[in-house]
This record gives structure tokens, sequence and C-alpha cells, in this order.
């Protein structure tokens, strides 16, 4: 296993990574900046089969997800019968963070040093305004473009990498080398660790709730995915690695990636059929769709993220 980088040297990259003024200093797109016309039109191109996947977990009530009431009535009272039936719901709250739900981070989601992505002060969000900058709304336009589903485990020769385990650079070449596929500029990398497949074992929705740490990718492969010029990444756990082993930087793919890089993430993915899918077509590339709902001034929104070949 590859060592990770000291934490000092993963401070440094908020300079050295950063994309601060690169699409100018009111930008809020970030990396999506990145899904040019033209990417949209190669990825729409590129597909072959019309199967469609879903990579989202089912949004599940309760404490980890949302308190809802239905209403229900069929129209069979016998006091007042009719034809007509009806049902409706009532959503009144929903926990979108965490690691529950399937969900779109939106750039306003981590400060650092009072920061928000490209030089906006933080003060910009707050408990009375929600995000006056940088909020969910910035992507309603919708994410298309193409995926690519790097599936680490299966690199790795294991049904499921252990918890706690970090994916590092080599392991991202190792992954596009058995897959015969490269990460382009643009696209949407999403990470396969098997934590999928260990939640749907044990119907735990969380590391946390399992008792076990978390796989996910190291702070390492972050120059990686700012080199390729990655728009959007995913994984089948919360992202991060953790515990990561830096005191300052808990979650660093979450810090450096959205304040620094102003990159995408979608926590919790549910990336089994999706590698199911890929492996059985030989096909690791897919157009991507993301539709996160547009939330005024929220810093994030469930998200079903769709998968065609």
């Amino acid at each position: 296993m590859p060592t990770p980088p000291p934490e000092d040297e993963v401070i440094s990259w908020f300079d050295t990574l950063s994309n601060w003024g690169r699409w100018g200093p009111e930008d809020e797109l970030g990396t999506l900046n990145l899904i040019t016309p033209e990417v949209r039109r190669k990825a729409a191109a590129a597909v072959e089969t019309g199967e469609s996947v879903s990579c989202a977990w089912e949004i599940p009530t309760g404490q980890l997800g949302l308190e809802r009431t239905v209403i229900a009535d069929d129209g069979t009272d016998e006091q007042a019968p009719r034809r007509l039936g009806y049902s409706t719901e009532q959503i009144t709250s929903m926990t979108v963070h965490g690691y529950a739900t399937t969900h779109l981070d939106a750039l306003c989601h981590i400060m650092w040093d009072g920061k928000l992505y490209n030089d906006r002060p933080g003060k910009l969000v707050s408990d009375a305004d929600g995000a006056m900058a940088l909020a969910i709304t910035a992507a309603r336009q919708g994410v298309m473009t193409r995926g690519v589903l790097l599936d680490v485990a299966a690199a790795r020769g294991v049904d499921r990498i252990e918890p706690g385990e970090g994916v590092f650079p080599e392991d991202l070449d190792a992954a596009e080398h058995r897959q015969s596929v490269r990460v382009e500029p643009g696209d949407a990398v999403f990470l396969r660790t098997g934590f999928g497949r260990y939640r749907r074992e044990t119907g735990k929705v969380s590391a946390a709730e399992a008792g076990v740490t978390q796989p996910g990718w190291q702070a390492a492969s972050l120059p990686w995915l700012r080199e390729r010029d990655v728009a959007l990444i995913g994984c089948d756990s919360a992202n991060d690695a953790t515990p990561s082993g830096y005191r300052q930087l808990a979650l660093p793919v979450h810090v450096i990636g959205l304040v620094a890089m102003g990159l995408w993430l979608i926590d919790n993915c549910d990336l089994e059929a999706l590698a199911a899918t890929a492996a059985r077509l030989s096909r690791w590339q897919f157009h991507l769709a993301v539709a996160p709902l547009a939330f005024t001034g929220l810093t994030s929104s469930p998200v079903n993220p769709i998968a065609t070949f």
C-alpha cells in the first residue's frame, strides 16, 4: 500500500491544485465548466445499448432519512363512497448530508480559513439566509457528461476493499488499465470500493452505524483528479476514506475538492448494479445524467444519477 502524503503537503494543495479565478471571479460552477457542449455531445453519441442504471439508494424514512406523512383515501368509505381515490404526502424534514442519502454537494458545503470556493467569504452562508452564493441551484441546468466507473475493488481482486482503506492514484491507473478506459477532461468518475455491497448485505447505511471505518478516495488521489480535469466524482461511500489520519483535514477530499478545486461530489452512490452492467457489457463508460432539485439557498440536493450505456 502506498504511503499517504503528509498533512503539510496536502494543505499545500490549496494553492497548487486551486481553480480559483480559472473561470473568472464570479464563477459558481467550478469544475462543471469542464463539461462543455462538445463534451455533452460526445457523451450522448457514445450511448450504444440504451440500457439505463440508477446509481442512487432509495431514500429511507426515519432518523437517517426523511420524515413523511402519507394521506390516502381510496374512495370506498361507506359514509361517502365515490369512484375517485387519491394519495398524497407531506415531507416535514429530511437529512440530505450524511451517509444515508445519495446526494450532490454544492460548492458552499465546506469552508476553509473562512473561505468558500473561488475566494468567496464563508459568511455568504448563514443560518438565517442559507447560501447566498455557490448554492445547489448553480447546477440547476443539470450535469450531463461521460461517466467512467473505476472498479478499484475488482482491480484489487476483492469483493470490497477493507474498511478505512484509501484509494491511491496507483489504484486508479490499475483500474483504467484493467478496463481499457482512460479518464478525460470533463468526465465524471465513479469509484467503486465495494462498500455498497457491504451496505446491502448488512443493512447498515453508514460505516459509523456499522461500527467500521469507511473506504474511499485517499487524499493522494486529488492531484490525479486535477491533472485529468475531472468534473465530478462519486463513490459508494461518502467519498473520503476515514479516518483520514490528518489532524486538521479530517475530510481532505471534501475540503480540497470543494474549496480549492471547485470539484463537485456525489456521496453515497449505489454502484453495484452499475458495476454488474459494465462488466457484462465490457464497457466502463456511459452517458451520465444528474439533475439536482433547485432548492433555493441550500448546500446539497438528493439526486438519482442515471447511467445510460
